[in-house]
């Protein structure tokens, strides 16, 4: 069992395993939407199935009134709508967002990434994260969870994702010199009950403060719980490869038991319904992600809801009530984060929101290969080089286990005319011609496993190294030389896969052949399989594959030649 053949058959394997999940992803059966009988679940629309279990459904007005509204409107009656309706949008620009809030439930609407183009061809488009289009539904909502009755004379009345806010303007901007802005939205119950939702933005951050003011002059006890979820439809995104999987869906965190996705076939057997302190709920995706972070220490009731047609809600309601007494008020804070995947800035928000770079079950090992990535880039200054930098540091460290592996390899090579004449001697006797082979393995002090067992040590770093290039934002649109000017994308000339390919035929000539003909025809294919599947891999994993390859044939030259004088 030499080395190359089994690093080659692992390799092809796991590309194996990722075509195989973007076929499923690509062509696989999709679920199938359920029948509506009386009405569409649409955002903006009365419905009990998109707010959480007990609240107020109000039925959204035609317009905002000039004034704040003395009455609740009745939900009876209310017309079923083809697509999302809209009120009045609030634009909101910033060094880092351009947002839309709609004053209908002070939803998040739409959320552009100005830092992140959409295509690096024209970086005056940018990314568009969330988005209330009927076909890439995206959106936050927070709003408080109520009774419509309350029997011991308390005051329940709230503003949910479907009520109607008042709106101070319709549009903000971050000036120069300027290190933040709020956006209020108010409303006010007939009990006489004022509420003040308020968008915190800060310069520079991706991380926006929401929060809720409750003053009561009611004249009697304000109860009530507040709630914050995501509303998504299971769509794809248009400019990942197809070739490529990786995970979009919902994701919770708790203390007890860390990470863990729930996609939306989870969302669809079955409501999630658990009890988390300090945790936090999101929606995630290649690159990007949108997280509702509740205070510490607050005791939250997290759920999930399949609203039918693909569209899925994650979040939370607080499960300790809030009472505000008459003539007083209170404000409840919660941190709403929609941007880009930054380690470093997660890792400052809450305990285990990095870990939506999600390096799967090797993060003890990625995160530190990480680590070591961006401190060459912050000398170096270029990803591309970075790369090339730390392919080669990862080569030096295992040197002496490739040596030990190439140096069995040669050993093996030396042997390879006796093995011939073995196998011609005893046909197909393979008992007999399994004792000869380590008969002569003893004799000549050869260990038939020394060239395979180096390389498995290696593999989880490789693999480790695989979801670095992957899943780190970092790499999005980063240029190198020449054409490369994105190394999450493929190479537009397909020249990388062909030196890849080239490398691999030359590492296995450089490698003792086979002696079952079928494998060695199947070993002789995988250049041009390989060659082919990285022609539509991001360049940055090419690159790093290239010049692993050319590092293993010259120091597989070097000891073969030099070393040991083969």
């Amino acid at each position: 069992m030499e080395q190359q053949r089994l690093f080659l058959t692992i390799g092809l394997f796991f590309l194996l395993y990722l075509a195989y999940d973007a076929w499923q992803l690509q062509f696989g059966p999709q679920p199938q939407p359920v029948p509506q009988t009386q009405s569409v679940n649409v955002p903006g629309q009365s419905q009990s199935a998109d707010v959480p279990m007990g609240a107020d459904n109000p039925t959204p007005q035609s317009s905002v009134p000039s004034s704040i509204p003395s009455s609740i409107p009745s939900a009876e009656g209310a017309p079923v709508a083809k697509a999302i309706t809209q009120a009045q949008r609030i634009k909101v620009e910033t060094d880092v967002f351009h947002i839309e809030i709609d004053s209908r439930g002070g939803d998040v609407r739409i959320v552009d990434l100005v830092k992140y183009p959409k295509t690096n061809k024209d970086d005056t488009e940018a990314f568009r994260l969330m988005s209330d289009a009927e076909k890439n539904l995206y959106i936050a909502q927070s709003g408080f969870a109520g009774k419509r009755e309350a029997n011991d004379g308390t005051v329940i009345a709230a503003p949910n994702h479907n009520t109607m806010y008042i709106v101070e303007k319709t549009s903000y901007k971050l000036a120069d010199g300027q290190d933040g802005l709020k956006v209020n939205l108010f409303w006010k119950s007939p009990d006489n009950v004022n509420f003040t939702k308020t968008y915190e933005f800060k310069r520079g951050s991706y991380e926006i403060n929401v929060s809720h003011k409750i003053e009561n002059n009611s004249g009697k006890t304000w109860r009530g719980n507040l709630y914050q979820q995501l509303q998504r439809k299971d769509f794809a995104d248009e400019n990942q490869s197809s070739f490529i999987y990786t995970y979009t869906g919902g994701v919770l965190y708790s203390p007890e038991d860390k990470y863990q996705k729930i996609d939306f076939s989870d969302m669809t057997d079955e409501n999630l319904k658990r009890d988390v302190k300090n945790g936090w709920a999101a929606m995630i995706q290649h690159y990007f992600l949108a997280a509702w972070v509740p205070p510490v220490d607050s005791q939250q009731s997290y759920f999930t809801r399949d609203l039918n047609e693909s569209r899925y809600a994650m979040g939370m309601k607080a499960t300790n009530e809030t009472q505000v007494a008459t003539g007083s008020s209170t404000v409840l804070n919660n941190t709403l984060y929609v941007g880009p995947k930054i380690q470093q800035d997660l890792e400052k928000i809450a305990p285990g929101l990095e870990l939506t770079v999600d390096y799967g079950v090797l993060t003890f090992i990625a995160k530190p290969i990480f680590w070591l990535l961006t401190k060459i880039h912050n000398f170096v200054g270029n990803w591309g080089w970075a790369i090339i930098l730390l392919t080669l540091l990862i080569k030096l460290v295992f040197y002496k286990l490739s040596e030990a592996s190439y140096k069995s390899m040669a050993n093996m090579r030396k042997v390879q005319p006796r093995l011939m004449a073995l196998k011609e001697r005893y046909g197909s006797d393979r008992q007999k011609m399994n004792q000869a082979m380590m008969k002569m393995y003893k004799e000549e002090k050869i260990n038939p496993l020394g060239g395979c067992l180096p390389i498995l040590v290696q593999i989880p770093v490789f693999i480790s190294l695989y979801w670095v290039l992957l899943e780190s934002v970092e790499l999005r649109q980063a240029d190198w030389i020449l054409w490369f000017t994105d190394l999450s994308d493929k190479d537009p000339y397909f020249v990388l896969p062909l030196i890849m390919g080239i490398s691999m035929f030359i590492q296995q000539k450089l490698n003792p052949a086979p002696m079952d003909p079928m494998q060695a025809k199947i070993m002789s294919a995988l250049p041009i399989v390989f060659t082919v599947f990285f022609a539509f891999f991001p360049s940055g994993l090419v690159l790093y594959w290239v010049v692993n390859n050319v590092l293993s044939i010259a120091q597989q030259w070097y000891i073969t030649k030099i070393v040991i004088k083969a």
